[in-house]
């Protein structure tokens, strides 16, 4: 990684701010710089950076295997060995490049995590799995006591709610029974 001028390190793939080169025989006057070198790297603009890796990374992917399905085996045939060792060098310089762009992507993750304070989570918390209990805002750690409370109260009211519907729902049916039933006898 290198400096950026305001200090910090740089992360590969963002664009470097441009700097004002230093003559020692001119006279020292501050450099003008533009608005845009005086922005800071915020955790939006390394999100944002980011998300163009990893559709990078995705269309890198999609190219590899655009690659993979259009090559044939070589079968043991040796004329078109040159035409071979040229895809497979492509194929090499795009996993190579591929994997540049994970470790970019890492970097920014790192940076990221730094900058925001966001903490690792396990893909377990973030995938619900088929058989596991449902999401439960309780399971979250630290949601605190306010929101914990006005959930159960609201979980509350709907069990409530339902208990009514249910209620309803049994006094419509006996009253359809018992309308069937006298239209049933007077026929």
């Amino acid at each position: 990684m290198t400096a950026l001028p305001g200090g910090g390190p740089r992360i590969p793939g963002l664009h470097s701010l441009p700097v004002a080169p230093v003559h020692p025989a001119a006279p020292s006057i501050p450099p003008q710089q533009p608005q845009s070198a005086l922005r800071e790297i915020t955790c939006v603009t390394l999100c944002k950076v980011g998300q163009e890796t990893v559709q990078d990374i995705v269309a890198r992917t999609m190219d590899i295997f655009h690659m993979l399905r259009a090559t044939q085996l070589p079968n043991g045939v040796t004329q078109n060995h040159a035409v071979y060792q040229e895809r497979s060098n492509k194929l090499q310089e795009h996993l190579r490049q591929l994997t540049l762009l994970f470790k970019k992507l890492r970097l920014l993750y790192d940076k990221c995590g730094e900058m925001c304070g966001v903490t690792d989570v396990s893909v377990t918390e973030l995938i619900p799995f088929v058989g596991d209990e449902p999401f439960r805002p309780s399971d979250l750690p630290n949601v605190g006591g306010l929101i914990n409370t006005e959930y159960q109260e609201i979980l509350e009211k709907l069990h409530q709610k339902n208990q009514e519907l249910k209620h309803i729902m049994d006094q419509l049916r006996s009253l359809i029974w018992d309308i069937n039933s006298m239209l049933a006898m007077r026929n």
